[in-house]
């Protein structure tokens, strides 16, 4: 499990942003503390995953309290939650290593996305002892959908068809978000191996599943699992 620390002044912020993220998988609620004199005692007696921190609080703020994490070499990471929009503050909580940064109101679905990406990126960082560049570049540039060509996005390459789309996406369903193969899918679906990898990469590159490139024994094999922040994004080919 991920364990978060809130911090966060507003009792009610703080309960809505604990609602959420246990709304999710992976992820617990170790502390919330209100003030960053709190937060640092905590951090002194408790192994954190995540921050979700606030930046206008009383006393000392929030990207002063992150200076002192990163002073102090706390092996931990941060998403700002915060009515704080200047981009100069953004700028310094970037620079300072947040994950993320999510701007008061927000909808649920844009903190899921937050704490869905940062659960497949902990997961890649804390598991595997290698990664690839194109994971690499996933985490450290936060891949969008949007920045994509929108071809990619309205309909299918060519060679590809909605049936047969359609028959791996229902077998990739049966799996219950268990990690799968191409051999995986092909055996189940008695689609050919080749075909199907074109199916699983096409539904890597709209990023409705995570691709891994596992090392073992003999050849190196792709294992996919479907990204729950972008659920939805298969339904427009059907």
């Amino acid at each position: 499990m991920i364990k978060i620390l809130i911090v966060e002044d507003d009792p009610m912020v703080a309960s809505l942003n604990q609602r959420y993220a246990e709304k999710m998988e992976g992820f617990t609620i170790t502390g919330i503390a209100a003030n960053t004199e709190e937060a640092l005692q905590y951090l002194a007696e408790t192994k954190i995953d995540l921050i979700l921190l606030d930046v206008y609080m009383p006393g000392q703020n929030g990207i002063d309290f992150l200076n002192i994490v990163r002073k102090e070499n706390e092996d931990v990471d941060v998403i700002l939650i915060t009515a704080a929009s200047d981009i100069h503050q953004i700028q310094q909580t970037l620079r300072l290593g947040a994950v993320d940064y999510l701007i008061k109101p927000f909808e649920f679905d844009r903190f899921e996305k937050a704490l869905s990406q940062y659960r497949a990126h902990y997961k890649k960082l804390t598991t595997a002892e290698n990664i690839s560049q194109k994971e690499l570049d996933t985490i450290l540039h936060h891949k969008n959908p949007a920045n994509k060509p929108e071809s990619n996005w309205n309909e299918l390459p060519k060679g590809l068809t909605k049936n047969t789309l359609k028959t791996i996406h229902d077998i990739i369903l049966t799996i219950n978000n268990e990690t799968f193969s191409t051999e995986d899918i092909a055996e189940a679906s008695n689609i050919s191996r080749v075909s199907v990898r074109k199916y699983l990469k096409f539904l890597a590159e709209i990023d409705y599943l995570e691709e891994d490139l596992v090392y073992g024994v003999g050849r190196p094999i792709y294992q996919y699992t479907i990204n729950t922040a972008n659920v939805d994004m298969i339904s427009r080919f059907f």
